[in-house]
């Protein structure tokens, strides 16, 4: 920081942004706030790409702004701490996901549940308490309020542990809520992606069986050997879908893009739950009777609170649970988008920030 005045209330920082709906990133010169009073500042090592990070770019929501620089799934080494921060020091990992804020008032953030705060804010796509829209993790530091970082446990691997952040709690914290994470439990994950995946292995590590429902066939070796799934239907198989009929205590749903919710209510048993954790642009038809038949729920659930993503974290550690990723430079992102629309990642792209950003 300079001696001058303006100086002094910024840090320089750079990163990789999008200037329009193109939704084409590059490289990008900006400032962050100062290390405030209860501020963790740190160094950004990975960062993980998200389809939510694609969509906000190309203001597919309809909520952008330009610059856009993108990125929740953040892990870094501390290189500072305000004077009343206390869980955290100079050299510590740390992660931050998709909130930087939330109200710390309502009952929701009273009882950790900071994600469905009412005024929560997010990593980007939000404006911040002092006016200024947020800038994500496609940057080679952030800055933020110690209540929303989490600790990263030593003995994970850092680059895998950043999809964690968001695909990691996006699907643990349904398992948890719904009651899906009871060993002899047999539940379904639908999508084979980069939350699906995850999900197979949180659902594993609780003691449940697990059966993917994709509509592609290539996936059963994968499911099946590669992430330990004990069974797998292909959805477009009626054969299949029909002998697999009221024998799922549960689903976690994982896909974004549209589909049928008619087939999946049937595989649920009586007093079953459908629990959706994707987003599809268009809503779903949803006949009554499906549900009325056998006292059945559809439900959702989005991220989670800021204590139950350190709970995630440090299971994910205990239980060896991973990302599988593919590790990019900051000069492939554009490309890496291209390929994620297109399915052809297995299953998170990574953006070594350190190794790999240079200041415009």
């Amino acid at each position: 920081m300079g001696s001058s005045g303006v100086e002094e209330q910024t840090q320089k920082a750079c990163g990789w942004a999008a200037r329009d709906t193109s939704g084409v990133l590059a490289p990008f010169n900006f400032s962050r706030r100062p290390t405030g009073e209860k501020d963790v500042t740190f160094k950004v090592l990975y960062c993980g790409i998200c389809h939510s990070d694609l969509h906000f770019v190309k203001n597919d929501w309809g909520n952008a702004y330009y610059p856009a620089i993108p990125g929740h799934e953040i892990v870094g080494v501390v290189t500072e701490v305000g004077k009343s921060v206390q869980r955290f020091k100079v050299g510590d990992t740390v992660g931050v996901g998709c909130l930087i804020g939330s109200c710390r008032t309502c009952d929701n953030c009273v009882n950790n549940l900071e994600n469905y705060c009412h005024d929560s804010k997010g990593t980007y796509g939000s404006t911040y308490y002092d006016g200024t829209n947020t800038l994500g993790g496609y940057s080679d530091i952030f800055v933020v309020n110690e209540h929303f970082v989490v600790r990263i446990p030593d003995n994970m691997a850092l680059d895998s542990a950043a999809p964690l952040l968001c695909a990691g709690i996006t699907v643990y914290s349904p398992l948890k809520y719904y009651g899906l994470d009871k060993p002899g439990l047999h539940i379904g994950v639908v999508g084979l992606g980069g939350l699906g995946h995850v999900a197979v292995k949180f659902a594993k590590a609780f003691g449940v069986t697990v059966t993917v429902i994709s509509t592609s066939p290539s996936k059963k070796e994968e499911a099946v050997t590669r992430l330990g799934a004990d069974s797998f239907l292909v959805s477009l198989d009626s054969e299949q879908m029909q002998a697999a009929m009221g024998t799922m205590d549960g689903i976690i749903d994982t896909v974004s893009g549209p589909h049928s919710l008619v087939p999946l209510i049937g595989l649920v048993k009586s007093h079953g739950k459908l629990i959706l954790a994707g987003a599809p642009g268009k809503p779903f038809e949803l006949p009554a009777y499906p549900l009325l038949a056998g006292r059945k729920t559809v439900a959702g659930s989005c991220i989670g609170g800021i204590k139950e993503t350190q709970e995630m974290i440090d299971f994910a550690a205990k239980h060896d649970i991973k990302s599988e990723i593919e590790v990019i430079s900051m000069d492939y992102v554009n490309t890496a988008m291209e390929r994620m629309v297109n399915s052809d990642v297995r299953y998170r792209f990574v953006i070594d920030i350190a190794n790999t950003l240079k200041s415009a």
